[in-house]
């Protein structure tokens, strides 16, 4: 047996029990076939949010930066609806996220920090299911998340200790309804709570207790990356996993080694389905 092989049957064997996390970025939406018809990364998005609305040159290239200067100039509403446009179309879920939606254990926790729906339709035939969106303070002061039932109506939080699978949406989502974190108003309105975990739902705070986290799709490249990850994953367990291909930069190699994050240096589709493939051979052989 390899070591890419020890390093699913270890992962895949942790899933099967209820033992890991999996985070979702931005990045499983290369997933999609055909590509994604929505933004797939801060830059994608970003790109998309200056051409309907000009900002300063020197900040075009950033997303929280540019989307509050929209918000102040041009409204909040004018930038809720370009976030709207640009998230609008569905997005068919992956073979990815089909897989976690069927993991028999529950209770499942899935973080997903990107504003798409592919996630959630995955889990609409999870009638005990639920999902949790962070919302902006500035459209609902003194409120850190929103609870939805799979119908998309809303709920409160005492409902979310009956689901068997719960996603959690800490920068908002396009549906059931279009809340967005995305301005350096809403982040540092979160991140000036967040080290006391008041942002963060309870029952998310209960069920990471003891589990590992697999970051998927994600990088850490800014420090807003990694504060949510850090406070996200806080008193979980001492061991975790990431598929980060490519270079890294130094902030992400050092913010791997401070979470003991284990590097899966691979491509993520070429992870992801021998993931899938071993799990579902796993499951016929328990079945046999």
């Amino acid at each position: 047996m390899d070591k890419t092989d020890a390093l699913l049957n270890e992962i895949i064997a942790h899933l099967e029990v209820g033992g890991i996390v999996p985070y979702l970025g931005p990045g499983v939406l290369d997933l999609v076939p055909g590509g994604s018809p929505v933004p797939n990364s801060p830059e994608a998005l970003v790109q998309q949010l200056v051409a309907k609305s000009s900002v300063p040159h020197k900040i075009r290239g950033n997303l929280t930066a540019a989307a509050q200067y929209i918000e102040n100039f041009k409204h909040r509403k004018t930038l809720v609806g370009h976030m709207t446009e640009a998230f609008a179309p569905d997005v068919p879920p992956t073979f990815l996220h089909h897989y976690l939606a069927g993991i028999a254990r529950r209770p499942l926790l899935i973080v997903d920090a990107w504003y798409d729906n592919a996630m959630a339709t995955a889990l609409q035939s999870r009638l005990q299911s639920g999902q949790m969106q962070g919302v902006s303070q500035s459209e609902h002061f003194g409120t850190w998340v929103h609870y939805f039932r799979p119908d998309g109506t809303r709920t409160d939080p005492f409902e979310a200790d009956t689901w068997d699978t719960l996603l959690y949406k800490p920068l908002g989502s396009i549906a059931p309804t279009r809340n967005f974190l995305v301005s350096d108003t809403d982040f540092v309105e979160v991140l000036t709570e967040i080290d006391i975990q008041t942002p963060i739902p309870d029952i998310v705070q209960q069920l990471r207790a003891d589990r590992h986290f697999l970051f998927l799709g994600c990088r850490f490249r800014t420090q807003l990356e990694r504060t949510f990850a850090r406070q996200i994953m806080k008193r979980s367990s001492d061991t975790h996993w990431a598929v980060l291909p490519g270079e890294l930069s130094r902030n992400e190699a050092r913010f791997l080694t401070e979470q003991n994050i284990k590097r899966i240096d691979m491509p993520l589709d070429a992870f992801a389905r021998l993931l899938v493939g071993a799990g579902q051979a796993e499951k016929v052989a328990a079945a046999a």
